[in-house]
């Protein structure tokens, strides 16, 4: 690790200041160095505390090692470096920290799905740490400050982005623990040069949305969000229901930009209006974006990591896919995927579609916001992390129009474009 850290005086205030709240919230702007911050917080509070277990939480456990453990390399894994061991017991994954005060299990699990309490359940924690809280169940996030009622000395702290100012969170977390609540904007990030602050700050100063809240660091509401229909509470359910019909994929593909391939089961129940109802679920899900992680593939490699995830989707759920849909704009991808077997069909992107007043995109937009309104389309659990849902939950609630042109933006879409061209198969072959 790095001995020569530059920290900015937040960073330092937050690392040092005294442990007189029992819940430190740290919100604010992408790259504005609070998780580094969290990273050496935690790492004093492991140093001296009395309790022996501690909980790092994150959508998945996954994300939790990633945000927490190895952070970029500031992640508690470089901070006791020599320090610390990988180890498993009863209660799961954990790093064994030696510290002065003793041996520290810090265990990481995942937290976003409606079964993640039983994890913890029945777990003594001294401090459990938040990463993306806002994306965690409800459920999840009151059982981790039960689960510290007996400690010693009992901590808490979580990181966000701003979210929407109604979101659950605030109402039935930050306003009722003991919370200190600390402010952050690309401003407070030592690394980030004025020359990159500058290019930053003109890509998000076309949207006000964007700037206000990636900028500014503001819970504002996102008034272009297309699709805000989309319900955690009635669009995402823990497992697959009703009788299984037609197993199929769809995709959208790019080197630096996200390769998105979702796995789709329609289903089929009692009707209420007719003999039977047809739902779409998307049941598990392949992400991977060059620019987000810095490792550009080759389709090539795409091609054999996506052959790997339908004949995984097939075995899990016991069918036989009938369609991979990619993208027609995809065709090296498709030619990719054709060498190993498996064959495509392109995709309907609504290129062609006319519906009254609306045109193209619009109309498969329409389409999957009634789908997701009239919850024909639901997310189902799945608790392979590796092809779970946390992707598609980020874009879900980004995904906005342009305030000046009323165009959707195009960013923050690649899973919602495959999810729309999979809707579109659905709607045309089961709702019309």
């Amino acid at each position: 690790m790095d001995k020569n850290i530059i920290f900015s005086p937040k960073q330092l205030e937050v690392i040092y200041r005294p442990y007189d709240y029992t819940f430190d919230v740290l919100e604010g702007t992408p790259r504005s160095g609070k998780t580094t911050a969290a990273h050496f917080r935690l790492a004093d509070y492991y140093s001296w505390c009395r309790d022996t277990n501690h909980l790092l939480v994150a959508y998945n456990q996954e994300q939790a090692y990633r945000l927490f453990i190895d952070g970029d390399g500031t992640g508690l894994m470089h901070i006791f470096d020599g320090l610390y061991d990988i180890k498993h017991d009863e209660h799961g994954s954990h790093l064994q920290l030696h510290t002065p005060t003793g041996i520290k299990k810090i265990y990481y699990k995942g937290g976003g799905k409606s079964n993640s309490v039983g994890a913890i359940t029945g777990m003594s924690l001294g401090s459990v740490a938040f990463g993306e809280i806002n994306l965690l169940h409800m459920d999840m996030i009151q059982e981790c400050f039960r689960r510290t009622f007996a400690a010693q000395d009992r901590y808490h702290l979580a990181d966000l982005n701003p979210p929407a100012p109604h979101h659950p969170v605030i109402k039935e977390v930050f306003e009722v623990q003991n919370t200190r609540w600390t402010h952050w904007t690309i401003q407070d990030n030592p690394i980030i040069t004025e020359e990159r602050k500058k290019e930053i700050y003109e890509i998000l100063s076309k949207n006000p949305y964007l700037l206000q809240r990636d900028w500014f660091g503001k819970r504002v509401i996102p008034s272009g969000v297309i699709y805000s229909m989309f319900d955690l509470e009635k669009n995402v359910i823990p497992k697959l229901e009703g009788r299984k019909i037609e197993m199929y994929f769809s995709g959208d593909g790019g080197q630096g930009d996200a390769t998105s391939i979702a796995c789709n089961i329609v289903t089929r129940h009692q009707g209420k209006k007719r003999t039977y109802d047809y739902k779409l679920n998307r049941v598990a899900h392949y992400y991977h974006s060059g620019n987000d992680t810095g490792q550009v593939k080759a389709m090539s490699v795409y091609a054999k990591e996506i052959k790997k995830f339908i004949l995984w989707c097939e075995k899990t759920y016991e069918m036989r896919r009938t369609e991979v849909f990619i993208d027609p704009a995809c065709k090296s991808l498709r030619e990719e995927l054709h060498l190993l077997g498996i064959s495509t069909s392109p995709a309907n992107n609504n290129a062609h579609d006319v519906n009254g007043t609306s045109k193209g995109i619009e109309v498969g937009i329409e389409r999957l916001q009634n789908a997701m309104t009239n919850e024909y389309f639901v997310l189902v659990e799945q608790e392979n992390n590796e092809y779970d849902h946390y992707n598609f939950l980020k874009e879900v609630g980004m995904y906005m129009r342009d305030a000046k042109t009323g165009k959707p933006v195009d960013a923050d879409n690649h899973s919602l474009d495959e999810c729309r061209y999979s809707n579109n198969y659905f709607y045309k072959r089961y709702v019309l």
